[in-house]
């Protein structure tokens, strides 16, 4: 996977084919997809060190890990100055350089891969959103700078948003992520609902887990509900794209409920009129 971290020596418009291929139940590439050239290219740049930064974290050699997110972290800080040497930090310049997003976010998401080398467990849900405040608050301080919208009040809502994000997704792959040895629900959670972690490797979700579940979707849409007012404090093309963030965070935790929480059974997929709805109340209402 060192083999210049994926995507070197393609072209971009083969590169966004990859990228797009691989993202179609990811929040981020909804609002990609609505974007001019210009804003997309370099959200584009962002969204690739993402992936593969999560992709080092997930898929690499476990043994190679440590060594990898040292390596892409490290030149990661060349841009303050430097001169980058991996392709995927190379296509982050424009942005970072022209539109002077700062460098903590990018080192915060390799963090949260370091951390899931080591904690495959959460005790308590303030832990989680610990986790959730490397691992998924930085890529919306990001898309608010390469919006030239940043704010502190901005970041504040938009951190609601990303946190919630990832909890829907979290709460999506219970039964992938268990496989791999993770569980995100917390276990003060897991004991006030009477589950057990080997309730996570049954073929269906017994009534305790559907309640636990409940209750997990409820708190990330509430979440989600105090920092989509972050939509009508934006305009123009910002507006339509973190609308569809939160659009698709609203429409995730839809297709939980949609599965009568059961995410053991089946497959807690966004259906596209649901998002193409939320998508248009929430760019409308600016909430």
């Amino acid at each position: 996977m060192s083999e210049e971290f994926l995507w070197a020596g393609q072209d971009e418009a083969a590169r966004s084919d990859a990228m797009m291929t691989r993202s179609t139940r990811e929040n981020f590439p909804v609002a990609l997809r609505m974007l001019p050239a210009g804003r997309r290219r370099h959200l584009m740049a962002v969204y690739g060190f993402a992936r593969i930064t999560d992709d080092i974290g997930d898929e690499a050699p476990l043994a190679e890990r440590p060594r990898m997110l040292d390596e892409l972290e490290a030149d990661v800080v060349r841009l303050n100055g430097g001169q980058p040497q991996l392709p995927v930090i190379r296509a982050l310049e424009p942005t970072v350089r022209e539109l002077g997003v700062p460098i903590q976010p990018f080192l915060d998401l390799i963090a949260a891969n370091r951390q899931d080398q080591i904690v495959a467990r959460y005790q308590t849900f303030e832990e989680l959103l610990g986790y959730c405040k490397l691992s998924a608050n930085p890529i919306g301080r990001i898309v608010l700078h390469v919006f030239g919208a940043y704010s502190p009040a901005r970041a504040e809502l938009s951190d609601r948003v990303c946190t919630a994000l990832q909890l829907a997704e979290h709460w999506q792959d219970v039964a992938e992520d268990y496989r791999a040895g993770r569980i995100y629900l917390p276990a003060e959670d897991l004991g006030r609902f009477g589950v057990g972690e080997a309730d996570l490797a049954a073929a269906a979700a017994a009534a305790p887990l559907r309640e636990l579940m409940a209750f997990e979707t409820q708190r990330a849409r509430r979440l989600l509900d105090d920092g989509a007012p972050l939509v009508g404090t934006l305009r123009g093309m910002s507006r339509m794209a973190v609308g569809g963030y939160v659009a698709g965070g609203r429409a995730a935790l839809a297709s939980i409920v949609a599965v009568g929480y059961d995410v053991l059974a089946a497959q807690a997929v966004p259906a596209k009129r649901r998002l193409a709805a939320e998508l248009l109340a929430t760019v409308v209402t600016g909430r």
